[in-house]
């Protein structure tokens, strides 16, 4: 397994206040380094020492190495732009061009077949990496570990992780029968967070990696933003610790070039990257169709979308920005609700009716340059959340960028629409809550799978009512259904159970 130099955020004029060459720290004094305080002074920041006299010596060594792991310039710049962004006027959107969605009643078979095949032949020729956004903790569903742990309850036991590595298997498989010579490894590159990262690597490692090479598995990390107050100032988590939180799924652009992995990607000639959230049961990593069609369309960018549901489901939409602007997500949260109940009058669908499910696709060449605009823009969503802090909890501000941030800076941009029964089955709510949760999950992955079984000449019996419960076929088996006939035709299984080899 390859491990990664991770730069974070060092400052560059660190080094005037010691330690930042690697040398050790002076010992504290009675008051904190002068050239630091000096430093925080001109971002305003100085209140991070307020209480520097009732600290340990210990605790004020961990307090000016916190302040020091900081690049201070970055971050004044960055709290500057997001603050001064919000409240501004943005352009008025349209709904997305029915020219830029390749929709599901358009396409014929012939055209799947031929982006399948084209597909498999670029993955066969190790153009295709796979990038996992994994830096949550499974906080909402009740667990402390990373997301991509947990266990939604399938009749396998199966992990997220698992799921999606087992995919990557059958895959690979499906490349080398099509190739007819040798094998081929599609390479995964797994983002994690500080509060993630040592726990994901652990699981991988005690589970041997689901099948896969070690050294086809690469782990690096998002960075960080300090929380800050309505007015940009540091929230101290406890008198010897600023705040932080990590920087969003966008951040996987900055993390991709301080960790030089787009450098890495390059060497091993990659040229597609299959970009995805992990909390999806249903995820198609590394499909074939989708990566052909990406290539047949010459683009730069595309993401997978679903038709939403109903206006007011919590989803974002792709949009216009402006007349002939680039596409961009607005989230349900920022959509006026009188647009999104607003229905257009020929199709019948709603006018923004194109949900983003965090299923990317994009050429290496654009996600070098995504790296450096959203780098030199600076601008941050500011998510108003509690933040821990010296005085409990109180309501502060995360500095996050999503992934879909980068669509703006596009050249050119498609949308595939995919079936949501057939590839979005979200997780992110404990059991008990209305939507999103493993339960509901489960369900779309059984109901899924019985009917590709079904489809195949298989018979189902089941204890309890078919429509709680199903089969599941492992992804060792199919990938979307296909080559089952030879192990379902004419048998009969009973509900629920795993379909494996």
């Amino acid at each position: 397994m390859r491990e990664p130099t991770m730069v974070v955020g060092a400052d560059s004029n660190a080094a005037a206040a010691g330690g930042a060459d690697g040398s050790p720290l002076p010992p504290p004094t009675s008051s904190p380094p002068q050239a630091l305080v000096e430093r925080l002074k001109d971002y305003g920041q100085e209140h991070v020492f307020a209480l520097w006299d009732e600290l340990s010596p210990d605790e004020r060594l961990h307090l000016v190495k916190d302040i020091q792991s900081l690049d201070l310039s970055r971050i004044d710049r960055i709290i500057r732009c997001s603050l001064r962004s919000q409240g501004l006027p943005v352009a008025a959107i349209e709904p997305v061009p029915e020219s830029c969605v390749s929709s599901v009643e358009e396409r014929t078979m012939e055209e799947r077949e031929r982006w399948w095949k084209m597909g498999l032949k670029a993955i066969s020729e190790g153009k295709l990496a796979v990038l996992l956004l994994s830096g949550g903790q499974g906080t909402r569903l009740g667990s402390s570990d990373p997301k991509g742990c947990f266990n939604i309850g399938l009749p396998s036991g199966k992990s997220l992780f698992q799921l999606q590595a087992e995919r990557i298997l059958c895959v690979q498989r499906l490349a080398a029968q099509a190739k007819n010579e040798g094998s081929v490894t599609i390479h995964w590159y797994v983002m994690t967070s500080p509060f993630t990262d040592d726990a994901t690597r652990k699981f991988f490692e005690s589970h041997k990696y689901f099948g896969l090479e070690a050294d086809q598995v690469t782990f690096f990390q998002q960075g960080t933003q300090p929380c800050i107050s309505k007015d940009g100032r540091y929230i101290m988590e406890t008198p010897f610790k600023v705040a932080k939180s990590p920087d969003g799924n966008g951040g996987v652009y900055t993390a991709l070039k301080s960790s030089r992995l787009l450098e890495d990607m390059a060497a091993r000639g990659i040229k597609y990257v299959d970009c995805y959230g992990v909390d999806n049961a249903l995820v198609r990593v590394a499909d074939p169709t989708f990566l052909g069609y990406f290539i047949d369309k010459g683009v730069a960018a595309a993401a997978k979308v679903v038709k939403k549901a109903y206006p007011q489901e919590k989803v974002g939409v792709f949009v216009r920005r402006g007349k002939g602007g680039p596409l961009t997500v607005v989230e349900y949260t920022e959509l006026d609700s009188s647009l999104a109940s607003a229905v257009n009058q020929q199709t019948g669908r709603l006018r923004f009716c194109w949900s983003n499910v965090c299923l990317h696709m994009f050429t290496l060449d654009f996600l070098s340059q995504v790296a450096d605009g959203l780098e030199k823009d600076g601008i941050y969503h500011l998510a108003e959340k509690k933040v821990p802090s010296i005085h409990g909890y109180t309501m502060g501000l995360k500095l996050e960028q999503f992934v879909f941030d980068a669509f703006p800076y596009a050249p050119s941009t498609a949308l595939f629409e995919v079936l949501r029964e057939e590839e979005f089955a979200p997780v992110k709510n404990a059991n008990g809550s209305n939507y999103d949760t493993p339960d509901s999950a489960r369900l779309l992955v059984l109901r899924l799978h019985t009917r590709w079984v079904v489809a195949a000449g298989g018979f189902l019996t089941h204890s309890v009512p078919l429509y709680a419960t199903g089969v599941e076929v492992s992804p060792l088996c199919s990938y979307a259904g296909e080559n089952l006939e030879s192990i379902c035709r004419g048998r009969t299984f009973h509900a629920p159970c795993e379909i494996a080899f």
